[in-house]
């Protein structure tokens, strides 16, 4: 079988070995006889997955002993409204930025609960930038947005906040360093860096919960999932796994450091050939562009007929840009190697010399 080059936005390309592992596991768990999709999630063997998920997260992140980490279903579109049920106090006021249509959704969820305030927007220019913005003093929590898969920006420093900091972090956790200390919650979708779609990925400082004065339904209640080391119901057994898999993959290829030298290398080969090319242009500011979601058109939309043959032709795929921006998307994720962005960024050299 051909190579082929998956610069997919999501679900996305995984390590090769955890593919193969999750299929054996599939066949034939922990020399059992049985599924890994068959089991009881109560037996050891699987306790044993959980609790190895857990403590990689711990480890990768040097998270402090006051955080606990969850994995638990719904993706982090349920968490938008799970976060503000358990950290929005009654009658207090949350600080949201605006910084592209996951964003949006997080602030639409938050507002069937209570107050927001959106105290950054980069709507006015199709959400091509990182906006700044003022935290107010008496919010009960700040959240963003750390990577906008669909408009290619990203944090590249994190803000201060005299609040609690929150953040979705689904489409770059575990992609480069970060101080996990200045957040006092991060939840993310497993399907960009961590794993197969299934989970999401909770850590949280303990606390803050329970603060807010509302009854929350158990599922909602992060609480609840913590006293029962998030086996409350039974998980996404198969999800947890496979990101477990993915997470002994970053730590025995050097941890955060090992992928934000993977990955910053990526972006450098690819944003250096996007800055020089003359047929191509690309969505971002280059002071806000995204590592992991490269956005970018063409000149003139005239060849785009040409283009889509020659990287198509090249053994690529998912390339093609989202709705709201049009043009092309590589999504350049963790597990993508560095010579999947050569040969897109020879393709699109040959295009310069046979169009430009």
């Amino acid at each position: 079988m051909s190579k082929i080059h998956n610069f997919s936005a999501g679900p996305s390309i995984l390590p090769k070995q955890v593919i193969e592992q999750a299929s054996q596991a599939i066949l034939d768990f922990d020399n059992m006889g049985l599924s890994l999709i068959e089991i009881s999630h109560r037996s050891k063997n699987f306790e044993a997955v959980m609790d190895e998920a857990r403590n990689l997260v711990k480890e990768l992140l040097h998270l402090p002993e006051r955080y606990e980490v969850l994995f638990l279903q719904g993706g982090a579109t349920l968490g938008f409204y799970t976060v503000a049920m358990n950290l929005l106090k009654e009658g207090g006021k949350a600080a949201y930025v605006n910084t592209g249509v996951w964003a949006t959704g997080a602030i639409k969820e938050a507002k069937l609960v209570g107050n927001i305030e959106v105290i950054g927007d980069s709507s006015d220019k199709n959400h091509s930038y990182i906006p700044s913005f003022h935290v107010p003093s008496d919010a009960d929590y700040l959240h963003i947005t750390s990577n906008n898969t669909i408009f290619g920006t990203q944090y590249q420093q994190f803000p201060e906040s005299n609040v609690p900091l929150v953040c979705d972090m689904s489409s770059d956790i575990f992609s480069k360093k970060f101080d996990a200390s200045k957040f006092s919650l991060i939840y993310a979708g497993a399907q960009k860096n961590m794993g197969p779609a299934g989970t999401v990925l909770y850590i949280v400082d303990k606390e803050i919960l329970g603060k807010s004065g509302r009854k929350l339904p158990v599922y909602l209640d992060l609480a609840a999932h913590i006293e029962k080391d998030s086996m409350y119901n039974t998980p996404p057994v198969f999800a947890v796994y496979a990101s477990m898999l993915t997470l002994r993959w970053i730590k025995e290829n050097g941890g955060l450091d090992g992928m934000e030298k993977r990955n910053d290398a990526k972006q450098k080969l690819f944003y250096g050939e996007l800055d020089r090319n003359s047929l191509f242009k690309g969505h971002s500011v280059p002071e806000s562009r995204s590592w992991m979601n490269a956005t970018f058109t063409l000149v003139n939309d005239a060849l785009s007929v040409e283009f889509d043959k020659m990287w198509k032709a090249a053994g690529i795929s998912g390339l093609a840009g989202h709705r709201s921006v049009g043009g092309y998307r590589a999504s350049m994720y963790n597990a993508l190697p560095i010579e999947s962005v050569q040969v897109l960024v020879d393709v699109m050299k040959e295009f310069e010399t046979k169009f430009g």
